[in-house]
């Protein structure tokens, strides 16, 4: 009986408000009519306005509407999962917008590089929206051969992570004389290249396993 009033007593029955409350909002969300497909708009506009923001010079808020709109699109699978409201179409949508999203800002990101005359930047715009494709290409094929492949660096959310850095601390706005994003988009054509040949290597390595375990 003690020890139920002790601290650790104390402390559980000081989380429990805060649980409840979570509890609570979980369920009116679920409640909501809300669906994980409208979540998955909410990511497309805020990219969509990290984009127009990048065209316009604006790169540290268009750091941080990505980051929203990133956001909502881990978001949109959680809640699909969460309140059973997710369907195949949903799941979908959910990976095809997230190839536009992340293509229409670094398509906005190698405009601007264009525009400044940093030619080789731009280039590299490119080499990250190839590779990044190439990344969930991957993996979608290799699922489709029975083989889970979600090995490499350069997965979607550390992606999303440079990408955010470079944005947030480019063009100079925020640390003068300091320009990040040329370096993050660098750095990401580098790791979505480096993460192309780590799954096409685990790939090839699991499917032997498979060929050596049918011919036993």
């Amino acid at each position: 009986m003690e020890s139920s009033s002790g601290p650790g007593g104390g402390q559980n029955g000081s989380r429990r408000p805060a649980q409840e409350f979570r509890e609570q909002a979980r369920n009116a969300l679920i409640q909501s009519r809300l669906t994980p497909n409208a979540i998955s708009m909410m990511g497309l506009v805020g990219n969509l306005i990290a984009a127009g923001l990048v065209l316009h010079g604006d790169f540290f808020f268009a750091g941080i509407a990505f980051i929203i709109g990133s956001v909502m699109d881990t978001l949109d699978g959680r809640y699909s999962r969460m309140s059973g409201k997710g369907t195949l179409f949903g799941a979908f949508l959910d990976s095809t917008l997230d190839r536009i999203e992340e293509g229409i800002v670094l398509a906005a990101v190698a405009w601007q590089f264009a525009d400044s005359g940093d030619s080789v930047a731009a280039a590299m715009c490119v080499v990250v929206v190839l590779g990044s494709l190439m990344v969930s290409y991957t993996r979608a094929r290799a699922e489709a051969l029975g083989v889970e492949c979600k090995v490499g660096i350069a997965t979607r959310p550390v992606r999303v992570v440079i990408l955010s850095a470079g944005l947030v601390l480019g063009g100079e706005e925020v640390i003068s004389g300091f320009d990040l994003l040329p370096i993050a988009i660098y750095v990401m054509a580098g790791l979505t290249a480096i993460t192309t040949l780590q799954r096409v290597w685990h790939v090839r390595t699991e499917l032997k396993k498979l060929d050596a375990a049918a011919t036993e």
